[in-house]
């Protein structure tokens, strides 16, 4: 059996769900736009570079869910996995999921498991690991637990989750992990098949300087 790892924003989709997550809040005047929209961009550039402040962000990316009601926020994301979500899984996407139904698979993304379990569901795929946004009694507060899923924290947050099924690295004949972002090398790193999808500019760069995999699931123009 193969561990087959994916990260979620501009590999499994054709876009950001974080980012179109914000936008989406803008545009229902939920968000005020001259200061989520500028703030929203200046956190998605940061994160492109790979330099971005994970605390901050979060802060940022969180704040939102803490001053709603989880039903609110429920009924907007089913709006927001129709209009914005599911246009942005490509078939290639699908298709690649669909090659390892019968591995170990599991997501492995930045974006907190409100937006993104979800868009697991979607793709079939059972295991998410996410950064967790905190709950009081079902309702978030904008907080967030434990380490969050990002750069080295991804490692760690996939040995814990194998450690609580009972596995390891070692018991998998191959590891895989998909991803597009520099952010990600950490992962990419410790797995024994790296395939970069769709990369940024930098991730592009090292991948063909270490002679990894590079493929694209986007749809042709």
């Amino acid at each position: 059996m193969k561990l087959v790892l994916f990260d979620l924003d501009n590999t499994l989709l054709d876009g950001d769900s974080d980012y179109e997550w914000a936008q989406f809040l803008i545009t229902k005047g939920v968000l005020d736009r001259e200061i989520y929209e500028r703030r929203n961009e200046e956190f998605y550039k940061a994160y492109v570079a790979g330099v971005l402040d994970i605390e901050e962000f979060l802060d940022f990316q969180l704040k939102p869910l803490g001053q709603h009601k989880r039903s609110q926020l429920d009924l907007w994301h089913g709006e927001f996995m129709s209009q914005k979500v599911r246009p942005m899984i490509t078939q290639g996407a699908r298709d690649l999921v669909q090659k390892y139904h019968s591995d170990l698979v599991a997501i492995v993304t930045a974006t907190n498991s409100f937006i993104t379990k979800p868009i697991a569901e979607e793709f079939g795929i059972e295991n998410l690991i996410a950064t967790e946004p905190e709950q009081i009694e079902g309702e978030f507060t904008g907080g967030v637990v434990g380490l969050p899923s990002f750069r080295e924290g991804k490692v760690t947050r996939v040995h814990e989750w194998l450690h609580s099924i009972g596995r390891t690295w070692e018991s998998f004949d191959e590891t895989i992990f998909f991803s597009d972002s520099i952010n990600d090398l950490p992962l990419l790193n410790e797995v024994s098949v790296p395939v970069v999808v769709d990369p940024d500019i930098n991730l592009l760069q090292h991948a063909k300087s270490v002679g990894w995999e590079v493929l694209s699931l986007r749809d042709e123009p």
